[in-house]
């Protein structure tokens, strides 16, 4: 068969669609959307009602695309609203994310009648996400090292759809590691619904992990995903430090400077806990850059709490920052939470946040000039070559050189909308 994916939200799910494609490949499928397709994967995203949303749209839009294909729906919505995914008919086949190897078997055997199957997330549950050996990017691939997650902020869904904590073998990812450098990736991602509780009632935590990819031949870059801020120590920092391959570009979720807010989140640190962690981060590392994702218009956010989310945005000087407005999800505690905020206003406070942490971000931009750094090369466009920092500064180089997948000394001569121009050295 001819088999094409569709990906909604993380980079988790990435990750996961990556594996499934590999799988079926290895059964002698083909992923080609330029020939007649023969099924189509669709692998969904439940973080806000929004993304059930597209989920939905997508869905419906495959099958008129496609009327003889095979609609397999799986991940996150599937797993978290089982009820809604199963009245989904124009999918044959309906499967949840606890464990994605059904979704191959259910292709692989599919007889014209319906599948349905969602299996309930159990504690216990062991790490068992298939592994992969490429991935679509030529120069960064991502690896899943963790799933699950035990924190039940009051706006996620997400420990629903994905159950407990657990966390994938040291070995296995020594393996896939090294598969990933055999297959020419320079630079892994280290990826996971809560990075930073990986290894939490092992023996080991995320530092291992770093370890055991660094020592693989072949990598010469590993960063991290999206992390929570309260399972950083002084000693993870420090052995990350310690690895030369290491990337110190830091996403450290915020979801807001507001101690009352965070608090009604069930967010499990508070301001100056944040900050103290940035200033150990910034004080252990050169150079180290902190991003974030800011939520605004949180359910009972006064506009003195938004206030206090914005200075506080402002004080920590971020790298760049993803903001979002707040959307109420159905089967969380903060969507019966009172005085939700209006539309309006969230979209009013998301624009207000979203100018001043450009302004922060124009403004770390402008502290890279004048240095010189290492940059891994990825796209050309008109002789424009687009690369990263290993604090993932986005630098573009004018050079008529083939530099996909290498990495040059550049410097950096001048800052451009959200990313710096740099010379050859």
């Amino acid at each position: 068969m001819n088999i094409i994916f569709q990906t909604l939200g993380c980079k988790v799910n990435q990750y996961e669609t990556e594996a499934m494609r590999e799988a079926l490949q290895s059964l002698g499928h083909t992923c080609d959307k330029n020939k007649s397709i023969d099924a189509v994967v669709i692998n969904s995203c439940t973080v806000t009602a929004e993304s059930d949303r597209k989920t939905r749209q997508l869905v419906r839009r495959m099958r008129r695309e496609h009327p003889n294909a095979i609609i397999a729906l799986t991940g996150c919505m599937v797993q978290a609203f089982p009820d809604d995914a199963k009245q989904l008919t124009e999918a044959d086949i309906v499967i949840g994310n606890r464990d994605v190897k059904k979704v191959i078997e259910a292709i692989k055997y599919y007889d014209n009648n319906r599948i349905f199957c969602v299996e309930e997330h159990k504690n216990g549950d062991l790490y068992n996400t298939i592994g992969l050996s490429s991935f679509n990017e030529r120069t960064r691939a991502f690896m899943k090292i963790q799933d699950g997650c035990d924190r039940f902020c009051t706006y996620c869904i997400i420990p629903f759809a994905r159950g407990r904590v657990r966390s994938r073998a040291i070995d296995d990812i020594k393996q896939e590691a090294q598969r990933l450098a055999n297959n020419g990736f320079c630079e892994i991602v280290l990826v996971g619904i809560n990075l930073t509780s990986y290894g939490k009632d092992e023996n080991f935590n995320l530092c291992d992990a770093i370890d055991a990819v660094c020592e693989i031949d072949g990598i010469k870059r590993v960063r991290l995903g999206s992390l929570e801020p309260d399972h950083i120590t002084d000693e993870m920092l420090n052995r990350m430090k310690a690895q030369p391959k290491f990337c110190p570009q830091f996403h450290l979720s915020l979801q807001s400077g507001c101690d009352e807010t965070l608090k009604r989140m069930n967010r499990h640190y508070d301001s100056a806990f944040y900050e103290d962690l940035v200033n150990r981060i910034r004080s252990t590392f050169d150079n180290a850059a902190i991003t974030t994702d800011i939520m605004v218009g949180f359910a009972g956010e006064t506009q003195e709490e938004f206030d206090k989310n914005l200075k506080f945005a402002q004080k920590i000087q971020f790298a760049r920052a993803h903001i979002f407005a707040y959307s109420r999800r159905n089967g969380t505690v903060a969507a019966g939470l009172k005085a939700q905020v209006n539309n309006a206003e969230k979209q009013h406070r998301a624009h207000l946040m979203a100018d001043a942490t450009k302004q922060t971000e124009i403004e770390f931009l402008n502290t890279q000039v004048g240095n010189i750094y290492p940059v891994l090369f990825e796209t050309q466009e008109n002789g424009l070559w687009d690369g990263y920092t290993p604090n993932y500064t986005r630098v573009v180089v004018d050079t008529q050189k083939t530099l996909t997948g290498e990495i040059h000394n550049v410097l950096i001569k001048s800052v451009k909308d959200d990313y710096c121009i740099g010379e050859l050295i």
